[in-house]
């Protein structure tokens, strides 16, 4: 019994994600909140949660890179990244941490650079 209840909260920890309001906070911080082909960094990074061809690509959902233009795929983009790149902070919905993985990269948790994006996005969340 014991054993079948910790492999359930195992399993329901794997599971975990950030709050929603996590993904909108990304988006109002990223493009304001608008949509479509929004392009930003001097044309580097697509879409309302403004994803970088590498980030695209290190995410391996698959698909179009010109898909990163639609919210609901950039968010699944954004989600598998994070899951590959940040899987502690994304099962214990740590937002900060998430956040600034997403600006930094798979090291941008340690980046100083990054620390007043997290703290932006973690502000919007709540």
């Amino acid at each position: 019994m014991k054993s079948t209840l910790l492999l359930l909260a195992l399993c329901a920890t794997a599971q975990a994600a950030p709050p929603p309001s996590f993904f909108r906070a990304l988006h109002i911080v990223e493009t304001s909140g608008r949509t479509g082909a929004i392009l930003g960094d001097g044309g580097k990074a697509l879409g309302p949660l403004q994803i970088h061809k590498a980030y695209h690509a290190d995410a391996r959902i698959g698909g179009d890179y010109a898909r990163c233009a639609d919210l609901d795929y950039s968010r699944r983009v954004v989600s598998a990244y994070l899951q590959r790149y940040a899987p502690q902070a994304w099962a214990a919905g740590d937002v900060v941490t998430l956040a600034r993985v997403h600006n930094g990269g798979p090291r941008g948790a340690t980046k100083q650079a990054t620390v007043a994006y997290g703290d932006k996005v973690a502000r919007l969340t709540k």
